[in-house]
């Protein structure tokens, strides 16, 4: 088994590398061609492809509840956090609203395909360890989603669950996303068994895992009391955690 699961890797990763490759100069070509919309269906057919991708190593996809979801308000996806393959799945199956992620500032630079979208695409890159720099590029985002009714994507964990239970929530950034986009819907997201594909570290990423994204209910933040809203939020997410 451990010969099929270095075998498939090396394959995955082969192909995961050159697919960035190949999108980054698709991206900058839809980008300085055709503009933001181009832009976006690039993305859209990149990230399409490295879900697709991961199937060589046996993982499924089960996903549900974007239909519940308008597309004539902005979005605050907020989301648990268990891997650096939760991104993708995220940004392909809510592509119809234009996702876009608040990302450490280290991603804006060095990796083919990933920073050129993070920099081009609307994403706002922090840094977490700087309040002065993050909360004005958190601010910028939540203007921009409000304006182009579009989507905003936050992992209140802040940092990623290496067993799939949920972590403490950090409030700050749906504190000022919500100041800032006022007409946003909060849509809370339950990720389940990303971790599983890590749980023996990156090499060989692990085979067969069952990935599944549930989109939840929009709550509307109106009238609510902010830890009463953080409350609901959790519980959503929680709900469908299977641990």
């Amino acid at each position: 088994m451990k010969v099929l699961a270095i075998l498939l890797n090396t394959i995955f990763y082969l192909l995961f590398g050159l697919t960035l490759v190949v999108m980054h100069v698709f991206q900058w070509l839809s980008y300085n061609l055709g503009g933001y919309h181009a832009h976006h269906r690039s993305v859209r057919i990149m990230n399409w492809t490295l879900v697709q991708l991961t199937r060589i190593l046996g993982t499924t996809y089960k996903f549900s509840g974007r239909e519940n979801l308008p597309k004539d308000q902005p979005i605050i996806f907020v989301s648990n956090h268990q891997s650096m393959f939760d991104i993708s799945p995220i940004e392909w199956y809510l592509s119809d609203h234009h996702p876009k992620f608040i990302s450490k500032i280290e991603l804006g630079k060095g990796i083919p395909s990933v920073s050129y979208n993070l920099k081009k695409g609307g994403s706002a890159l922090i840094d977490r360890r700087n309040p002065k720099q993050a909360l004005p590029e958190i601010k910028k985002l939540a203007e921009y989603i409000e304006k182009n009714n579009r989507s905003a994507v936050i992992f209140p964990e802040g940092t990623r669950s290496k067993d799939g239970k949920l972590k403490p929530f950090k409030d700050t950034g749906l504190k000022v996303l919500l100041k800032y986009s006022p007409s946003a819907l909060i849509v809370p997201i339950t990720i389940n068994n990303s971790w599983k594909l890590l749980k023996n570290g990156t090499f060989p990423l692990s085979l067969g895992t069952a990935f599944e994204l549930k989109v939840h209910q929009p709550i509307s933040p109106k009238n609510k009391n902010f830890d009463e809203l953080m409350d609901e939020i959790r519980s959503s997410i929680k709900s469908s955690i299977i641990e």
